[in-house]
């Protein structure tokens, strides 16, 4: 019972099984179909993305008695031999075991012999940063004049630590990592022929887990089917990896969105039963943002792996600006996860940390680029002034639904084309924006607007956030509050512009001012000041 594991098995013997590195294909068939095969070439990637396996085709393609369309027939007795690790122009050395100068020179003492059976005698150095800098010097005369029947094949993960001057005298070929969906592809492909029951989803986990390697991706799925007693299910695969899955995350991040924290820790308890781990559960936190925050800004097809219906609605319980500081928190989090106590604390802390940073709404205006100190926002105040009569009177105190109208609080149906006014302040209330495509709107003013044409004035400060995604959205804004297809046209002046924006910046800034008169007219503030040598400190005011 001589079982061959699914990585062995399944090494790809040509160039056209080769998965995610048609860059490195391309260039070694053209080279094959022109005759212009280099003297040395060095493959460089992580582990288990093929270096090793594309030099062996490569050895087998120069000397193949039969090529297919450039690519080794594998029936010859030369590709046979290869295969079968019996060929004797192809000389296979682990660096990693033979570092010393004089295997090197022993090494190279044979190469000014004519192959035995080939048309080139080809030595594959596998990990070959590992080799000492005499072995380098000894390699670097042959490689640089070797003989015309020579080929070197090199391989290595680091290649920083090989000298520049064997780098100058090689081909280089960076091999990528893959993708998870090329792992699910490829191993969705052996299991059929393997005649092995399997569930997507349970595949999705396992190509995540192998980090862009294939042959990492494959032991697992080794490991996978042996645990699940010859099925690969999603369920045995969570256990096997100690994850959990994505729908308690996705749970969490809408009680996030809620802003409940008591069932925040209901989850987390709940997940904790299953002992995960839990800095894959940040990863999973992770993902989920990350095709959350893809998805606000340009929404695309979504990859299977996730749930598309749970990322849609997660796009619409939160903010891209909560998106993104949730991300920031879980990716300095996962960092810090080790450093924990206790793991399950640890993961507590990072959420409780996206519920405590996250900003309070009704204290922010709605307008984003509104230029408000962000003290105001997260410091509490010595002194909170109460408007008087006269002070409100000067100064209006806006609240955040006000300070999205300031010039006027009509109410206006966005989608009807009965357009009862051009105020360009009532337009952007009305059109209901969001994120940068409003603070585009806010910091612009309208010059024209007919049911053919919008034509925007925006100042040369904030010609930034025109073009792309903002503009494209502001556009279609537009056109479904007019009811037509109008154009938008965006001029930049240099001039100062009174905008929305600045119009709410003014408002808030005679709303601190008007605290801080408040304050320091006070009767009971100038008898403190008069009796016990009082002062007010600098930043500590701040209007209710």
């Amino acid at each position: 019972m001589a079982y061959q594991v699914l990585a062995r098995k399944w090494r790809p013997h040509n160039f056209t099984e080769i998965v995610g590195q048609a860059h490195v294909v391309q260039s070694l068939t053209h080279a094959l179909q022109h005759e212009r095969l280099h003297h040395a070439y060095l493959f460089t990637g992580t582990r288990g993305v093929g270096k090793t396996t594309i030099a062996r085709i490569l050895a087998k393609a120069i000397n193949c008695e039969n090529l297919q369309d450039f690519n080794p027939c594998g029936q010859c007795d030369i590709c046979v031999a290869v295969d079968n690790g019996c060929f004797l122009d192809l000389i296979e050395v682990d660096a990693a075991s033979r570092t010393k100068v004089e295997d090197t020179r022993d090494l190279l003492d044979n190469a000014q012999y004519a192959p035995n059976r080939g048309r080139y005698k080809v030595y594959l150095i596998d990990e070959v940063h590992m080799l000492s800098g005499h072995s380098f010097n000894a390699l670097l005369k042959t490689l640089e004049e070797p003989p015309a029947h020579v080929k070197f094949l090199l391989a290595t993960t680091d290649p920083h630590k090989i000298p520049v001057t064997v780098l100058s005298r090689c081909l280089q070929f960076n091999l990528k990592r893959l993708s998870p969906v090329q792992i699910s592809a490829q191993m969705e492909f052996i299991l059929q022929q393997e005649q092995i029951a399997y569930e997507l989803p349970a595949l999705t986990l396992i190509a995540r887990a192998a980090d862009g390697s294939m042959r990492d991706g494959l032991s697992l799925l080794d490991q996978a089917i042996v645990f699940g007693s010859g099925l690969v299910n999603h369920v045995d695969v969570l256990a096997m990896l100690g994850t959990v899955a994505q729908q308690p995350v996705t749970d969490i991040l809408r009680a996030l969105a809620d802003n409940d924290a008591n069932a925040v820790l209901t989850l987390v308890a709940e997940i904790a039963h299953l002992s995960p781990d839990f800095t894959s559960v940040v990863q999973e936190i992770l993902h989920i943002l990350h095709r959350v925050a893809l998805y606000q800004v340009a929404p695309i097809s979504l990859e299977q792996e996730f749930d598309p219906e749970a990322i849609i609605a997660l796009a619409t319980l939160l903010s891209p600006e909560d998106v993104q500081l949730y991300y920031q928190i879980a990716l300095i989090g996962q960092r810090d996860l080790a450093l924990a106590p206790d793991p399950q604390a640890g993961f507590e802390m990072i959420l409780l940390r996206m519920l405590t940073f996250r900003p309070v709404s009704d204290q922010i205006p709605a307008t984003s680029n509104a230029a408000v100190p962000t003290q105001s926002i997260q410091r509490q105040p010595l002194v909170k002034a109460a408007p008087s009569d006269a002070v409100s009177n000067n100064a209006p105190l806006v609240t955040k639904a006000e300070a999205t109208s300031v010039v006027t609080s009509k109410p206006l149906n966005a989608t009807s084309g009965d357009v009862v006014t051009n105020d360009w302040t009532t337009i952007i209330h009305a059109m209901k924006l969001e994120g940068m495509t409003r603070q585009l709107a806010n910091n612009c003013i309208l010059e024209n607007i007919d049911d053919n044409s919008c034509t925007l004035i925006v100042d040369v400060g904030h010609q930034h956030l025109c073009g792309g995604v903002p503009e494209s959205k502001l556009q279609q804004a537009l056109q479904t509050f007019r009811g037509k297809p109008l154009k938008l046209l965006i001029k930049v002046a240099s001039a100062a512009l009174e905008t929305p924006a600045t119009v709410i910046v003014k408002v808030l800034a005679d709303k601190q001012q008007a605290a801080a008169e408040s304050i320091n007219n006070d009767e009971n503030v100038l008898a403190l000041k008069e009796h016990f040598d009082a002062r007010i400190m600098p930043g500590t005011i701040e209007p209710l």
